[in-house]
């Protein structure tokens, strides 16, 4: 254990034992050693006047072990990706939504499962279906389905058919909370919900129970939404396995959802849902949503409070809706936004819906490296989405993505903040009980974060500036841009500067399973990127298509 300890200690984020104060912690050899490990050279003066430093820090690091953290607990230097000057928009109240009421119920019931939230709330509002019926039919879709998807951690049954029950009393007394009154939904198990397990999808939590209500779930409460239950999340928000198996793809059951947000794609795209809500800090919400076909989108950094929610990055996680369409995604998103007093990043801006956009007034771009970067079974259905949407009447414009950055050392803020998080679980050794343990898994994520030195935390972070405002000078100049999914770095980028993106089906490879393009808009200005993609939606039917297997 001798040369563990100083290795560690000097790259910033110790993790050792207890030791006693007689105990020799570390000698000029150990301290030599360490400096292969961050690309250092002292000499032999140099590092003995070290020495005395480095023992007070070490015995300040041994003196916060002692002292437990809540998971509550944020960083007191808070994080901000906006750029100087940027001008948020007035917030001026949720949105008046209109609901149609002059809908029809299908002849199969069971169509309904596929209904997006704005028709499901006009046959709920209207009388047509209660929300009991509705309810019911999700819970039994749940029943029959999910042993193949394993899409649901936990059913919140005793709870959804309660809010269903004073959903429809509530309606029947004249109290209608509005569009999402009534509407079943699941949330990524990241969000606390009392008296259920919160697992983070890992084993070392499975029978974690927290006693608070996240904000985002409380919002939906008040909204009249019904909590199915708590889908799926990744190993601690890592890919699509956790440690009931691994979440799969309705199109492609020997595939899986792709992650972390792995329950929330599979179970909206098998219709076990009405809408999930999932999280994304580098492609959570994007990746599961292109790979079960579905329309997601990530806010804006700071657009949606994550009080309640797990941390795997204080300054890059996000939460947002994950739907049928378009226009759902704007319901959901105007009912989970806003302040709560608890998130100090949330910021009160406004955001608006604009219907029958004419996009041919807007100024669009699209990344064109992108494009020619991804040469995946995306690729063949991007080059037809660009002809569909110029066909649009939209003129494209081409757009190159920041370059001259140290991309390969921005990875480090994630894992530093996710280990400093998680520090507890790593200390006790029970990162041991994670089902992966493989190079790429997040138990390895988090031991190896003991390796990141504080000093390059920091400045990773300050070339993390001059890459928001470079992206920031590059998307100001238009209304949105378009780009490839996958493929370069637009999600490492988008992910770091906070700017809100959009994932929509756009289409099938040679396997029939769902693509999709992305859009990226400024920052809070996602009425533009649902702008467009109801436009795109409206001129095709990809968000229309639901797997085989699971329609009845």
């Amino acid at each position: 254990m001798k040369k563990f300890f100083p290795v560690l200690f000097l790259a910033g984020i110790a993790f050792g034992f207890a030791v006693s104060e007689t105990t020799k912690l570390f000698d000029q050899s150990d301290i030599k050693a360490s400096q292969r490990l961050i690309g250092v050279d002292f000499t032999d003066a140099e590092i003995d006047t070290m020495l005395t430093y480095l023992e007070r820090n070490r015995k300040g690091y041994d003196s916060m072990r002692t002292r437990k953290l809540d998971p509550n607990v944020v960083p007191s230097m808070v994080f901000t990706p906006f750029p100087v000057g940027l001008s948020i928009p007035e917030n001026e109240g949720p949105i008046d939504w209109e609901v149609d009421e002059t809908l029809k119920l299908p002849k199969n019931k069971e169509q309904l499962a596929y209904y997006p939230v704005w028709k499901l709330a006009g046959l709920i509002k209207s009388g047509k279906v209660t929300s009991l019926e509705l309810t019911q039919l999700y819970l039994e879709r749940i029943k029959k389905y999910d042993d193949q998807l394993l899409s649901f951690i936990t059913v919140t049954e005793e709870l959804a058919i309660a809010q269903a029950k004073r959903a429809d009393e509530e309606l029947a007394a004249g109290k209608y909370r509005g569009i999402l009154h009534g509407i079943p939904y699941g949330v990524k198990d990241l969000a606390a919900v009392p008296n259920y397990p919160t697992t983070w999808g890992a084993e070392a939590y499975k029978d974690q129970v927290i006693d608070e209500t996240a904000t985002l779930v409380q919002k939906l409460e008040d909204a009249g939404a019904v909590l199915l239950g708590k889908l799926v999340s990744g190993t601690l928000a890592r890919g699509d396995v956790w440690f009931g198996g691994k979440t799969k793809n309705p199109w492609d059951l020997e595939q899986g959802a792709s992650g972390s947000s792995a329950g929330p794609g599979s179970a909206t795209s098998a219709g076990l849902v009405a809408f999930s809500i999932g999280t994304e800090t580098l492609g959570s919400i994007v990746s599961p949503s292109t790979r079960c076909g579905i329309t997601g989108l990530r806010p804006t950094y700071g657009r949606v409070s994550r009080a309640g929610v797990m941390a795997l990055s204080w300054s890059m996680d996000k939460a947002g809706p994950m739907c049928r369409d378009a226009r759902d995604c704007a319901i959901v998103l105007d009912a989970i936004r806003g302040v709560d007093g608890i998130d100090m990043t949330v910021v009160d801006a406004g955001f608006n819906y604009l219907e029958d956009t004419d996009l041919s007034g807007m100024k669009i771009g699209y990344f064109y490296e992108q494009f020619e970067a991804d040469t995946s079974d995306n690729s063949v259905n991007n080059d037809k989405t660009l002809e569909i949407i110029r066909s649009m009447g939209v003129n494209l414009e081409q757009v190159e993505l920041p370059k001259d950055y140290p991309f390969n050392a921005f990875d480090i803020i994630l894992r530093a903040e996710a280990g400093a998080f998680f520090d507890d679980l790593i200390l006790s050794r029970r990162d041991s009980l994670l089902v992966e343990q493989h190079k790429r898994s997040r138990a390895n994520s988090l031991r190896q974060a003991r390796f990141i030195p504080a000093v390059e935390y920091l400045q990773a972070n300050r070339h993390r500036r001059n890459l928001i405002e470079d992206m920031h000078e590059k998307m100001q100049r238009y209304d949105l841009i378009i780009s490839s999914t996958f493929g370069g770095r637009q999600l490492q980028i988008t992910n770091l500067t906070g700017h809100p993106s959009m994932a929509i089906p756009n289409g099938f490879d040679e396997k029939g399973r769902p693509t999709s393009i992305t859009l990226v808009g400024n920052f809070f200005d996602e009425e533009k990127l649902i702008a467009f993609a109801e436009a795109f939606q409206a001129a095709t039917d990809f968000e229309e298509q639901h797997p085989p297997k699971f329609l009845d």
